[in-house]
C-alpha cells in the first residue's frame, strides 16, 4: 500500500478528531474519509485506533503550532496587537465553520485526561512544544525567559480555553476577551520590563 494512504489516514483522523472528537470517531469512519481500504489502517496502524491517535496528535499538533505560533511572525513588534489579531482570527474562524473547526488537540486532551494516560502524554507533549516554541518565538520582545514562558503559557492556556467556551455557548465573545487580557497582560509586562532597563 503506497505511503499516501497512511498520510491520508493521518490527515482524515485529525479533521474528524478536530469536528467530533476521539470518541466520536470511528475507524471505519476514518477509513471511508481517507479513501482508503478498513484493513489498511491496521496495516499501518497494528495498535489500532490509540496508535493511529497518537499519530494524529501529534501531526495535528506540529501543524497547530505552526498555525497558532505564525502570527507572532506576520504582525510586526507589536506584540499586543499580534495577540488580539490572532484571537480575533480564531473566532472569525470558528464562526465561519459554525463553531466546529476548532483545536484538535485540545478536544482530544479533555476527553483522554483521565481515561488514556499515553494518549494524555501525547496531548501534554505537543502543549509543551507549542510554549517552548512561543516562548523562543518573542525572544526579540526584550522581555526576560521567564516571563516569556509565562505570557505564552498565558496564550495557549487563555486560546484553548476561549475555543471550548466560545463553542459550548456558540458565541465569539470568548475568544474576543481572552484576546484583550492576553494583550493586556503583554501590554503590562513590557511596559514593566521597559521602566526596569531605565
Amino acid at each position: 500500500m503506497p505511503a499516501d494512504t497512511r498520510d491520508r489516514i493521518v490527515a482524515a483522523t485529525c479533521e474528524l478528531f478536530r469536528r467530533q472528537g476521539m470518541t466520536g470517531t470511528g475507524l471505519k469512519q476514518i477509513a471511508l474519509s481517507a479513501g482508503a481500504p478498513f484493513g489498511s489502517i491496521y496495516h499501518f496502524f497494528p495498535g489500532g485506533k490509540a496508535q493511529l491517535a497518537d499519530e494524529a496528535i501529534r501531526s495535528a499538533g506540529a501543524m497547530y503550532r505552526d498555525l497558532v505560533l505564525a502570527v507572532f511572525d506576520q504582525n510586526g513588534p507589536d506584540l499586543a496587537a499580534t495577540i488580539r489579531t490572532a484571537f480575533a482570527a480564531a473566532a472569525d474562524n470558528l464562526v465561519a465553520t459554525d463553531y466546529a473547526d476548532a483545536c484538535p488537540i485540545a478536544t482530544i486532551a479533555l476527553e483522554v485526561a483521565s481515561t488514556d494516560e499515553a494518549l494524555r502524554q501525547a496531548t501534554a507533549e505537543v502543549f509543551t512544544d507549542w510554549i517552548d516554541q512561543g516562548t523562543e518565538r518573542i525572544a526579540d520582545t526584550g522581555l526576560p525567559p521567564d516571563t516569556r514562558r509565562r505570557l505564552m503559557l498565558g496564550f495557549i492556556t487563555s486560546l484553548e480555553g476561549a475555543f471550548v467556551l466560545s463553542r459550548a455557548l456558540r458565541a465569539p465573545e470568548p475568544l474576543l476577551a481572552a484576546g484583550e487580557t492576553v494583550a493586556a497582560a503583554v501590554t503590562s509586562a513590557l511596559a514593566t520590563a521597559a521602566t526596569q532597563t531605565e
